[in-house]
């Protein structure tokens, strides 16, 4: 069964086993987003997602047209941010972000960058907006969508998020190789 037949199912008799479909194809993209936002939190990333198909099931009906998948990560990030500001697990304010340039090696036996580690020193948004762009392939119109933020914000948020890493990970190059 394709995607809008099981969203049609799940939406118009409340079908649990069309939504358990959806939830199986996608639980996997939407955890690893999570992940990444919450910086490595595992527990929490699986809490936060299990929290986003709850909702989705309870709004299926507000469904509109668009992707699915972008509308989950839409409340996937909804419950994020509501999250880090309740645990006060970052600050959100981009002038607190760290900037002090790569991460340090946890062994001199690192041979590998650590990309995760380095993406966890963005802000959020920026965070957020490379990791649907690039590591989950929305366009990115269809970020903006799912951030919920104007399409010129969202690009600048990329622009920024890609600077900031390559600058982070030319640095750390720059230390690991002597």
């Amino acid at each position: 069964m394709n995607e809008s037949e099981l969203l049609a199912r799940a939406a118009a008799a409340g079908d649990a086993a069309a939504f358990g479909v959806l939830v199986r194809r996608h639980q996997s993209k939407l955890r690893g987003f999570l992940l990444r936002m919450t910086r490595g939190n595992h527990a929490l990333a699986d809490d936060l997602a299990q929290e986003t198909f709850l909702e989705a099931f309870r709004k299926i009906g507000q469904f509109g047209a668009g992707s699915f998948f972008g509308w989950l990560c839409a409340i996937a990030y909804s419950r994020y941010l509501m999250e880090a500001r309740k645990r006060k697990l970052e600050n959100l304010d981009e002038a607190d972000e760290i900037a002090d340039g790569a991460p340090e090696p946890e062994t001199a036996s690192l041979a590998r960058l650590d990309l995760e580690k380095t993406m966890a020193r963005l802000v959020p948004a920026q965070r957020a907006a490379l990791t649907l762009c690039f590591a989950l392939g929305l366009s990115h119109e269809e970020a903006a969508a799912t951030l919920n933020m104007p399409l010129g914000t969202l690009k600048s948020h990329v622009n920024r998020g890609r600077e900031k890493l390559a600058a982070m990970l030319d640095a750390w190059r720059n230390k690991a190789v002597p």
